[in-house]
């Protein structure tokens, strides 16, 4: 006879294999009619993971050992890292101070002078003192885009520049605004009035033929920039800058704090001694992950580089963390920037499962709920509406590539996590998007 431990763990373990093996073949069920097999992904490429942290156990996998490129769930990586390397709070500026000058080492601060920020410590530091200002980019060792990234995006918000010295995230905010008035004759006219945000001394161009969308246009390798006016009362479009690595952040700055930084080569430069703090890196992470922000996760890898390593570049981080922290993935990723945005990423949704318990080691479930965005917030707006509070998961779109990854709470309180990756869809992907959602809540309603 079984010694009454060990029947005890005997029984346990036949009944959750058991459970699984139901569970899975139910979910297979919900699986296939709900969106394996539905218009549009019938001949896509789709991997699922769903895993049970309580009893470490998989509920259900389809191709979950097999790549998928997981679009923005690259920030889950990124997310991890800041919560593994940053501190609570982030660092705005390192520096070195002498009797007469402050010499400046950037810091890849995304948050600086953000309009996302009201509050801007590192500026009113520097609008304070009246020392001369120092500053030099040697701790920059990488490039303006990233590896894969579609060069003819260069004109999009979401392709902000990576840079150093990141300021207004790295945005010029152009609007329009027309304004009801009459001319000469007493006959009403429009009057359209454009503006940045924030003002700017580069060369601007007005296209003399109007046209029915306001549009502003950049020239690739240079901050000149040309603008269409349209018949829109009101418009805004964000445009990337050329950054220059701290050039582009200088003049800019000028205005904003009274006085000119001076720029020096890397051999003239003094080593930090000092920092100084700017933000929460909770409340950064936030807007990241509920926008899907790829300026700001760009800039914490550089970040996170920056505070492991001296210098900001985005590759080393990623191979130490790889071969060090993420070493025992199931399925060795090949991750290539912060934000996803390049088709080079490729993780497999076990993968993702792995590092989602990874970062509940990291920080409190309050911590993490606050972070991602939940039910009908952010990226998951107008999804999941009659599931607040189970849900909290980080979305990834490209073209034909859609993927959701989190933490699901059924209404039996069953906490799972889950990984779902469609890949080569050729449909909406709104589409795709409602056979998750459906998929999800079969689940959210069963177990």
């Amino acid at each position: 006879m079984l010694p009454s431990r060990l029947l005890h763990f005997f029984l346990l373990t036949t009944v959750t294999i058991f459970f699984s093996c139901s569970a899975s073949r139910k979910i297979d069920r919900s699986a296939q009619s709900l969106l394996l097999k539905r218009e549009g992904i019938l001949n896509a490429h789709v991997g699922i993971s769903i895993f049970d942290p309580e009893t470490k156990t998989y509920l259900y996998k389809h191709q979950a050992d097999k790549y998928f490129v997981p679009a923005s769930n690259t920030k889950l990586f990124t997310m991890y890292a800041a919560l593994k390397y940053l501190g609570d709070s982030i660092v705005g500026i390192r520096f070195h101070e002498t009797v007469d000058s402050i010499y400046l080492q950037p810091a890849g601060d995304p948050t600086f002078l953000h309009p996302d920020f009201i509050k801007q410590p590192i500026v009113e530091w520097l609008q304070k003192t009246n020392k001369e200002l120092v500053i030099s980019d040697a701790n920059f060792t990488d490039k303006e885009l990233g590896f894969g990234w579609a060069w003819d995006d260069f004109n999009s918000g979401y392709m902000a520049e990576r840079s150093p010295l990141p300021i207004y995230g790295n945005v010029i905010k152009w609007t329009q605004v027309i304004e009801k008035a009459e001319d000469q004759s007493g006959k009403p006219t429009d009057n359209a009035f454009v503006f940045s945000e924030p003002e700017i001394s580069w060369k601007v161009n007005f296209n003399p033929a109007k046209s029915d969308r306001f549009n502003v246009i950049r020239e690739r390798n240079s901050n000149i920039f040309y603008i269409t006016e349209g018949k829109e009362i009101l418009n805004t479009r964000e445009v990337p800058f050329v950054t220059n690595g701290v050039l582009s952040a200088l003049d800019l700055l000028r205005d904003t704090i009274g006085r000119s930084v001076l720029y020096v080569p890397a051999g003239s430069a003094k080593p930090p001694t000092a920092l100084k703090h700017s933000q929460l890196r909770d409340s950064l992470l936030a807007i990241m992950m509920h926008r899907s922000d790829n300026f700001f996760a760009e800039q914490v890898l550089f970040m996170c580089s920056q505070q492991l390593f001296g210098v900001m570049n985005t590759s080393k981080i990623i191979d130490t963390l790889l071969k060090g922290d993420l070493r025992n993935m199931p399925q060795v990723a090949k991750w290539v920037d912060g934000s996803g945005l390049s088709r080079y990423n490729q993780f497999t949704p076990n993968s993702i499962i792995w590092l989602l318990q990874e970062i509940e080691k990291l920080g409190s479930r309050q911590q993490i709920q606050a972070i991602l965005p939940g039910a009908n917030e952010g990226t998951l707006a107008g999804y999941y509406k009659e599931m607040p509070g189970a849900i909290y998961a980080k979305t990834g779109t490209l073209s034909g590539h859609l993927a959701l990854s989190g933490y699901l709470t059924t209404r039996k309180n069953r906490r799972l996590l889950f990984s779902v990756m469609v890949n080569n869809h050729n449909s909406s992907a709104v589409t795709i998007r409602r056979s998750v959602e459906a998929f999800l809540k079969e689940i959210y309603q069963k177990y």
